[in-house]
């Protein structure tokens, strides 16, 4: 193979997954991107796939071109020089719509929980069989043996449009993206459309409403806790350990299962994986064996402890992502006061979802705001700012700064969750910076 890939922003969480799995397929890859540290760029440099700064010299005719989704020929010189000199790319929705029809695929879409159900059934499935996988989080596996594929669809911008595959798990339908959806309907039809692509086998969380109005050419199986789902998850049982409970399928006792992982969203997502598991053939008791050593994805409940300050990382920026994270953090630490710290994540979902996040953001103990973090595609025009959430917040609550963390200080015994997709890390690499420092001034 003599082929290079090369991607036009290789740090996106797609592309470097994608990256990662051709360069273990056994194709050439290289890439471009800022120089800001982002997180997905270990497991490049760790397989030595180089990662250069954009410049249009980077562009040959020997190269074949992905291009990350953000970039454009008025932000970017790369694509601004393929589209001058008439050099073709593929943006990384449409590589992969071609590249998956070599394998049986296994598609994860969903507003929320996509990244985690992916990372889940990718571990189950890679340790039963060969399989290639991307994950969201950055993470991918390819191999040119794989008869299976797993891969996390993603609805924005209705970028899941060019996939075809034969089983699809859809965990949810939410209002998100409002810089591109204009309402919940708007975003009902783009999976409706989505769910008529899938050839053998839909499986949809039947205790959404949304998910209910879905036709589709594929059999549909429903799952959820409820009775009058195809697969019903019962008899739960959370412990600071994890999670046990039972699965019947359309009255069928399938067993017991446990996973490691926290929170109700959790167990519906590992049913949905049993489900389409089952469904598809493969052996409960390899499924049974593997879901217990599922150890999560990045940046979805990432625990660190500080100097004996327990520290969890987590990518939620959705008022259902944050309730579901803080239920997580409840389940493990029932004794231990929760602090949510949060960073609203663009303008336009801020002003959308204001009283929900506010409503989220009550199930901590007590909040911390950092400052909106704007995303490249939008223009602040100075209609929200981060107090006008701390207004509608009616725990104790506070706005700080990444310069200024020390407010964090005043609780014991406590347990700090930061949610957010922008550079919320960035405070709370300040926050154990100041613990370690607290540390060594009392020695």
């Amino acid at each position: 193979m003599t082929k290079t890939y090369h991607f036009i922003g290789i740090k996106g969480s797609g592309m470097s997954a994608l990256a990662l799995m051709l360069h273990q397929m056994g194709y050439k890859v290289q890439g471009s991107d800022v120089e800001k540290y982002y997180f997905t760029q270990r497991g490049l440099e760790l397989a030595e796939i180089p990662i250069l700064p954009f410049d249009e010299k980077n562009i040959t005719a020997e190269v074949e071109l992905i291009a990350g989704n953000a970039f454009r020929p008025d932000n970017n010189v790369e694509i601004a020089y393929a589209d001058k000199a008439g050099i073709p790319y593929r943006r990384y929705h449409e590589f992969l719509g071609e590249f998956m029809r070599d394998f049986i695929s296994f598609g994860v879409a969903g507003a929320h929980g996509k990244t985690s159900t992916t990372g889940l059934l990718s571990h189950v499935l890679s340790n039963i069989t060969d399989t290639s996988y991307l994950i969201g989080d950055g993470t991918g596996r390819g191999s040119s043996q794989a008869k299976y594929f797993v891969f996390e669809s993603d609805e924005y911008e209705r970028h899941f449009m060019p996939y075809h595959p034969e089983y699809s798990i859809i965990t949810n339908v939410d209002f998100d993206h409002p810089d591109y959806f204009t309402s919940l309907e708007d975003v009902f039809h783009a999976f409706d459309d989505y769910a008529k692509q899938v050839t053998k086998g839909l499986f949809l969380y039947g205790e959404d409403e949304e998910l209910r109005k879905i036709t589709a050419q594929a059999p549909i199986y429903y799952y959820g806790f409820e009775e009058g789902n195809d697969l019903v998850a019962y008899d739960l049982l959370r412990s600071t350990t994890g999670s046990s409970f039972k699965v019947s399928f359309r009255g069928q006792e399938l067993g017991e299962f446990k996973i490691p992982t926290f929170g109700r969203h959790n167990v519906m997502n590992a049913t949905a994986v049993i489900g389409l598991l089952h469904v598809s053939g493969f052996d409960l008791d390899l499924v049974r064996e593997h879901l217990v050593s599922f150890a999560g994805v990045k940046r979805r409940f990432t625990e660190k402890i500080v100097n004996g300050t327990t520290i969890i990382d987590d990518f939620a920026h959705h008022p259902t992502e944050i309730i579901a994270t803080l239920d997580a953090a409840r389940q493990k630490y029932p004794s231990k006061e929760i602090i949510g710290i949060f960073q609203p994540h663009t303008f336009t979902r801020t002003i959308a979802l204001l009283d929900e996040f506010a409503a989220a953001l009550n199930q901590a103990d007590a909040v911390y705001l950092a400052q909106i973090y704007g995303s490249a595609r939008e223009v602040d025009h100075g209609d929200v700012k981060v107090e006008d959430l701390a207004e509608k917040i009616i725990k104790k609550n506070q706005v700080i700064t990444v310069d200024n963390v020390s407010p964090l200080l005043e609780h014991t015994d406590a347990v700090y969750v930061f949610m957010g997709a922008g550079d919320i890390q960035t405070y709370e690499y300040s926050f154990e910076q100041l613990l370690a420092n607290l540390t060594s001034n009392v020695q």
